[in-house]
């Protein structure tokens, strides 16, 4: 029995691949199985070759696999793309429609089975996806009752006529490759789960129920890829709580709304893209000039401009950090699991009350869009802090005539007492010129220093715990492994393959991106022979701030992939080999 396989799904876009990974996923999820989901689509509605790859596991996981187990083909261009993944015992599984033929390089099992015949005798050909489930569940020995669950939740609403009908594809799609493996049945069977309950989501879920557990009301955004499914996640549960998603006409009204309502005092937010942030950079000034809190998220893709709208890159390192023109103080965050993007976002909203500046919730596409499995979270741990918001006007001291409340008084930390409009005893100006303590615009030397010195001491010590996330075995090590969001599953795949060749390997993620955290990552910098710093940019972006705030470049080396796809622990495991 295996503890692991990897299963692939693909086909053209739009006929299904999505929702058949979802089913199987689904239902192994259920069953207590660790998984791990990465979508490979094109950038338009309909056509092109899409495919979803995921890996399946007794224990967790978080990275795309090497190799390939199982493919499962709808046409034959999912065969000549993918087959090279295959290992030798690997097994395709393709519909007879596309008259599919194995590459003569490959020592993997062709397996024809009829899905769109099958499910057209059923009553449509939409049914073909499930045929491939129940296909899947002969290789792997799995019965198919297990899958009646997920049925019932997906096509309950359509009639109880539909969800059976859907059982019977699964069912004939089982014996009809049943009939072909013959003896091979559980060939590729899976050692039994825990069957334990975990949840199973994607990065851009975690952060949107994140932003809820934070108490968000009100959520104006642009829809873009791979941001959407935040916007789309909370436009059906923020009404439960009387809030509401405002879908602008672009990202620049997302982000100055979104500022408009933080002032009011309620707590709100924005998520975009590259594209997208590159518009709100003068508002996100805005927000660093009139210390209004601000959290953006923004999930990177493949750029410049449009780019590659649906592929893997983590190109806006230093964009979220200095993008913006002048100087403010800002909060850039990089979760690296799904777990930690809840937490994250939650935690986002209490700085950026805190320190009166935007925090930026840098995710990538790849734990954005890749989906895993995740234990239950721990609500217990959210925590609501707003800072110097003055709730009660009763708290605030009785203005002279004339005068005006002090909202951008020069304090020893640098934040200001913070209050909301209409509140007695609180008028005050605001505007993106200088200011002096009251709102008022200014042009005074003096006080432009007092200002600017004082928006600046609000981020010289941020509370922030576990800036790095660090697994250091070692005191001294031969090699250090430095990345940032996705690439931490990775990462500890390759790293427990070159402990295993007898290498000393240490680990650290950044988790906060700025300001950055020096001193934590100094002494790991220091005890290392070598540093390889992994990152989805051409530039080696994360490599270069290493540089700038840790020193030690002779020891520093680039591992950079810009493809546009995910890397693979084969791909790290051996460039660190070759680097030591």
């Amino acid at each position: 029995m295996k503890e692991q396989l990897s299963w692939k799904v693909g086909g053209q876009q739009g006929e299904g691949i999505e929702s058949t990974g979802e089913i199987f996923s689904m239902a192994l999820n259920r069953l207590g199985y660790y998984l791990y989901g990465y979508r490979h689509f094109s950038s338009r509605i309909k056509g092109g070759h899409t495919n979803n790859k995921i890996r399946v596991s007794t224990k967790q996981v978080r990275a795309v696999a090497d190799d390939l187990d199982i493919l499962v083909a709808f046409d034959q261009e999912t065969i000549d793309v993918n087959y090279t993944e295959l290992h030798n015992q690997g097994v395709i599984i393709a519909d007879s429609k596309c008259k599919p033929e194995k590459p003569q390089d490959t020592d993997a099992s062709l397996f024809i089975i009829p899905f769109t015949e099958i499910a057209k005798e059923l009553g449509t050909s939409l049914m073909k996806n499930m045929v491939a489930v129940g296909a899947t569940c002969a290789v792997l020995n799995i019965h198919t009752e297990v899958f009646q669950e997920v049925v019932e939740e997906i096509f309950g609403r359509k009639g109880q006529a539909v969800v059976d009908k859907n059982m019977e594809a699964i069912k004939q799609g089982y014996e009809t490759m049943k009939d072909e493996l013959g003896e091979k049945v559980g060939s590729l069977q899976l050692a039994e789960a825990d069957g334990k309950k975990r949840m199973f989501m994607i990065g851009n879920d975690a952060i949107a129920l994140g932003a809820l557990a934070a108490g968000v009301r009100l959520m104006p955004a642009y829809p873009i890829t791979p941001a959407s499914e935040i916007m789309e996640y909370l436009i059906k549960k923020l009404p439960s709580v009387g809030g509401t998603v405002i879908q602008t006409e672009d990202e620049i009204a997302a982000a100055t709304m979104a500022i408009g309502a933080n002032y009011g005092g309620i707590r709100s937010f924005t998520a975009s893209a590259g594209p997208g942030l590159s518009l709100m950079m003068e508002a996100i000034g805005l927000s660093g000039m009139t210390e209004q809190p601000l959290v953006v998220v923004d999930t990177q893709r493949g750029g410049p401009s449009t780019g590659l709208p649906t592929k893997q890159e983590q190109s806006d390192l230093m964009a979220m950090i200095y993008g913006t023109h002048g100087e403010i103080p800002k909060i850039v965050l990089a979760p690296s699991t799904v777990q930690e993007a809840f937490y994250d976002t939650v935690e986002a909203f209490n700085l950026a009350e805190e320190y009166q500046c935007p925090v930026i919730i840098l995710s990538d596409l790849q734990l954005s869009l890749g989906k895993q499995t995740v234990e239950p979270l721990d609500y217990s741990k959210v925590e609501i802090r707003r800072g110097k918001l003055i709730a009660d006007e009763t708290d605030l001291p009785e203005l002279e005539p004339k005068d005006y409340f002090k909202r951008y008084e020069v304090t020893e930390d640098g934040a200001s007492p913070r209050v909301t409009p209409g509140m007695k005893n609180g008028i005050h100006h605001v505007t993106g010129v200088e200011h002096d303590e009251t709102g008022k615009p200014s042009e005074s030397a003096a006080n432009r220093k007092a200002q600017m010195d004082k928006r600046m001491r609000k981020i010289e010590k941020i509370n922030f715990s576990n800036p790095l996330h660090i697994n250091a075995p070692h005191e001294e090590s031969d090699l250090l492994l430095i990345g940032f969001n996705s690439t931490r599953g990775v990462i500890e795949e390759a790293m427990e393959r070159l402990e295993e060749d007898g290498v000393k390997v240490n680990h650290a993620q950044v988790r906060l991106i700025h300001p950055f955290p020096a001193e934590e990552l100094r002494p790991l910098v220091e005890n290392a022979k070598r540093v390889a710093v992994i990152e989805h940019n051409a530039t080696g972006q994360l490599a270069n701030i290493i540089k700038m705030n840790v020193g030690h470049a002779n020891k520093i080396k680039n591992m950079t992939k810009y493809d546009g796809t995910p890397y693979l622990p084969y791909e790290i495991h051996l460039q660190c080999k070759e680097l030591i």
